[in-house]
Parts: structure tokens; C-alpha cells; sequence
């Protein structure tokens, strides 16, 4: 019997330890990737001159941006003190140097890195310090804000350089490895995997940014996101974060989008990208429903500027472009991505709904302009119109109005009362172009159209708000 009992518990220990050989087994072994890259992985520090009044009894430091809401302790390790005069008071103004920390990594043998522009903007000074801890002053040969990379060029000659990868070929689930200088601390690597592809974030048109669970903190911007086979597919270069360090979301800029920039600002200093001059949002259900869509997909239409690529080319207001080039458009940020990636003077192949059709419209799209200040609704109008049923009151566009907001029809919004304009978020001042698919030259068009709408049914309506327009939909109970 014990010797059953011995073989029996033998066994379960052999079972046991190759569970956990397997398990591990399965486990990825980044040391030769890290080996072979770290030396092409580099640090880059920036210092800016600023003018500030001197205060006696305290202390000078450089200053760190990025470790802003550290615990004392750590920012007086990442610190540099230096004594200053112990009597109070304040001297004339002098200048003090800010410096920042980040991540860059070398493209070519000559001297190029890639790093992001928040890293080195507005630098007076650029350091780039190598793995065996020299340091070489970088110039900046260009910067696109846009896309938040930037491009750096050192005196050197067989440098160490990395191999570029393809993001497109990155499957979620995937793991990829970031090395770079968080909080300062050079050549720190951290691990993870592909979150999600082609992810969208505010106020970024341009990037489909790789979304990962790799640990990126303050420090880390810049640097390089391999794939296993040791290529550079990304650019970490934003977190997610209530604290102000990982919190398990971090963005990287695609390696197809960072290299593009890179080749236009080494040629030129510059970067063109494609722009059609409209303006989009996202096809939710209920606008799916109003347009005649099966699902919600596609971006829709919501303005169209004037003398722009789109007006030229015939895109109307309210069409919902479902492809460019054969590239479907499943959500609207998509849209930008395929434009922008386009040379000013290409031509995009639109597929839209228009009118519950399918059209096929070409645009020869231009060239990007910088960006414009938004136009305001301002002064009064005479002819009134009133819907109970949505709850607001109308008028006519001035003629001042129309030519400050550059419409030739609409409506105004007066007043806003209980009932389904106020629960959309409509306010006194927003201009009325469209209702449900028609155009409102008028008031007395606009109260005609409303006594018609249908009841329990998605409606959409097109408002301009502060010169910028987007379809809103509702739905009326009586």
C-alpha cells in the first residue's frame, strides 16, 4: 500500500513539474531580441531655455516635465540640485533650462533616428545619448505634429540600425516588446501584447495607432515596439492614465505611417498628406436606420467646404461614404487614415449612399491646409416658425447671418423648450440645415416638414454648431 501510494504521489509530482515545463515552455524568450536591438535603442534629453525670476532660500533644479506628480522622493532621485543663496528675497530675471526625457531609436548607419515630436519640441538643445553612454547633439531635420513623429540626424558612421516591420501583418494577441528610458532609467524592456489594431484617438486624424497591454511610461515616448522577430513595428508614443503612469493601455504609431513621414521630412523637411474638405461623423444605429443602411458603418457627410477637393469632386452633404480605393470605411476615423495617406493630386474611388442608392464618386484630392478658426452663428431674424412636437422655435437666416456662416439656407434655433429637442442637446443658436433627408430653406419649410415626420421611427437631422456640422438623430412619440 505506501508503495502505491509512493509511485502514486511520484507520478502526480512528474505530472506536475511537466505541466509547468509545458507552461513554460509556451512562454516567450526575449533575451536574444533584446541583445540584438538594445544598442540601436537610444535616450534623448532636451534642454530649453526659460526665463524665470530667481528665488533666494529655495533651490534651482532642471526641470523634468514628465515626472510631474512623482512622490518627492522620486523626483529629487531624478533631479538635479544645485545650492542656491540662502538669503530670502529676489534677483532680476535669468534664464534656467528645462529638461526632458525620452526615447529615440537609429533608422540608419549614418546617423537618422525616429523618436516622437512631443520629445524634442521647442528644444533649444537636443542630446542623444548611445547605449555605451556617449553623446552625440542631434539636429532635428523635421517634425510632424500631426503625427507626432519626428525625424533626428547625429554625426556617425556605422551606427547600429534596426530592421523595419509591417504593423498590417500584427495579429491581436500577438506579443511585442518595448524598450526605452522610462523615468529615465535607459534600456529598461517591457513586454506584452497586441490589444487591438487601428485604433482611434481624440484629436489624432492620421494614426491608427497600435493599442497594446505593454508597460509605457513617462520616458518611454519615442522609443521603439518590436514584434518577435526583432522588427520595429511601432513607435510608442501615448498612455492611457488617471494617474499619470501604466495603466495597462498604451498607443504606438504604426511603423508604415512613422517611415512615410520620416522619408517626406528627410526629403523635403515637410509633410503632404491628402484632404477631400469635409467634414465626418461616426454612423451610429439609429443614423444607419435614417440613411437606409442594413448596419451602422461607413462616415457620413456632415459638411462639405467650399471650393474644397470634395465639393469639386460632387460629395453631398448627407452621403455616407462606405469605401475608398476598394478600402472599406467601417468607422469614420477611418476616412482620414486612407485620405491622409494619399499624395495631394491622387485620385480616391468614393462608394456612397446617396439617397438609399449606391453611388461611385472620384475626388482628386488636394493638399492639406493648416488648420482654420471655427465660424460663429451671430445677430437675429424676423420670419418665426414654432414645432411643438420637437419643442423648439425657428427663424430665418439673416442675410448677415448667412454670410458670416457662408449658408445659403437653414433655420436658426430661438428658443428651446421641454420636450425632444432639449433631451438631444439642442441649443438656442444652432443653425438647422436638414431634416430628415430634406433641405430647410426656411421656417415655414421646416414646420412643414415636421408635421409630416413619422412617430417611433429614427430621424436625422443636420445642425451647425460654432461653424461646425453633424447629423443628431431622434425620435418623436406623438
Amino acid at each position: 500500500m505506501r508503495k502505491a501510494k509512493s509511485v502514486l504521489i511520484g507520478l502526480c509530482a512528474s505530472i506536475v513539474f511537466l505541466c509547468s515545463f509545458a507552461v513554460h515552455a509556451q512562454l516567450p524568450d526575449f533575451t536574444e531580441l533584446v541583445e540584438r536591438a538594445s544598442p540601436a535603442v537610444v535616450n534623448i534629453s532636451t534642454r530649453k531655455k526659460i526665463e524665470q525670476e530667481r528665488v533666494y532660500g529655495g533651490r534651482d533644479t532642471f526641470m523634468f516635465p514628465e515626472l510631474e506628480g512623482l512622490p518627492p522622493i522620486f523626483r529629487d532621485f531624478f533631479e538635479h540640485s544645485f545650492p542656491a543663496p540662502r538669503s530670502p528675497g529676489k534677483s532680476p530675471r535669468r534664464q534656467q533650462q528645462a529638461q526632458s526625457l525620452g526615447s529615440g531609436f537609429i533608422i540608419s548607419a549614418d546617423g537618422y533616428i525616429l523618436t516622437n515630436n512631443h520629445v524634442i519640441e521647442g528644444a533649444d538643445e537636443i542630446i542623444v545619448r548611445l547605449s555605451d553612454r556617449s553623446e552625440l547633439v542631434a539636429k532635428l531635420v523635421g517634425a510632424d505634429p500631426r503625427t507626432d513623429v519626428a525625424l533626428l540626424k547625429v554625426k556617425g558612421k556605422d551606427l547600429p540600425t534596426l530592421k523595419m516591420g509591417q504593423s498590417k501583418q500584427l495579429k491581436v494577441g500577438e506579443w511585442v516588446l518595448a524598450i526605452g528610458s522610462p523615468f529615465g532609467f535607459d534600456h529598461s524592456v517591457t513586454a506584452g501584447i497586441v490589444s487591438a489594431k487601428g485604433r482611434n484617438l481624440p484629436n489624432e486624424n492620421y494614426v491608427p495607432f497600435i493599442q497594446t497591454d505593454v508597460a509605457i511610461n513617462p520616458g518611454n515616448s519615442g522609443g521603439p515596439l518590436f514584434n518577435m522577430k526583432g522588427e520595429v513595428v511601432g513607435i510608442n508614443s501615448q498612455i492611457f492614465t488617471r494617474s499619470g503612469g501604466f495603466m495597462g493601455l498604451s498607443f504606438a504609431i504604426p511603423m508604415e505611417v512613422a517611415m512615410d513621414v520620416a522619408e517626406q521630412l528627410k526629403k523635403s523637411g515637410r509633410v503632404e498628406r491628402g484632404w477631400l474638405g469635409v467634414i465626418i461623423q461616426e454612423v451610429n444605429k439609429d443614423l444607419a436606420e435614417s440613411f437606409g443602411l442594413e448596419k451602422p458603418a461607413g462616415a457620413l457627410v456632415a459638411q462639405v467646404l467650399d471650393n474644397s477637393p470634395a465639393a469639386k469632386g460632387g460629395l453631398q452633404v448627407g452621403d455616407v461614404i462606405l469605401s475608398m480605393n476598394g478600402q472599406p470605411v467601417v468607422m469614420s476615423a477611418d476616412l482620414p487614415h486612407l485620405i491622409g495617406a494619399l499624395k495631394p493630386g491622387a485620385t480616391a474611388r468614393l462608394e456612397v449612399m446617396r439617397e438609399g442608392a449606391r453611388k461611385n464618386v472620384q475626388v482628386k484630392v488636394g493638399a492639406a491646409p493648416g488648420e482654420g478658426d471655427e465660424q460663429t452663428v451671430v445677430g437675429q431674424s424676423s420670419s418665426k416658425g414654432t414645432s411643438n412636437r420637437l419643442g423648439i422655435t425657428v427663424a430665418d437666416l439673416t442675410d448677415e447671418q448667412k454670410k458670416a456662416i457662408d449658408l445659403q439656407s437653414g433655420v436658426v434655433i430661438q428658443e428651446v423648450k421641454e420636450g425632444p429637442a432639449a433631451m438631444i442637446g439642442l441649443r438656442p443658436g444652432d443653425v438647422i440645415t436638414h431634416l430628415d433627408n430634406q433641405v430647410i430653406d426656411s421656417a415655414k419649410t421646416f414646420v412643414k416638414v415636421m408635421d409630416k415626420l413619422p412617430k417611433e421611427r429614427s430621424l436625422s437631422m443636420r445642425v451647425l454648431r460654432q461653424g461646425r456640422a453633424s447629423f443628431i438623430t431622434f425620435k418623436l412619440n406623438r
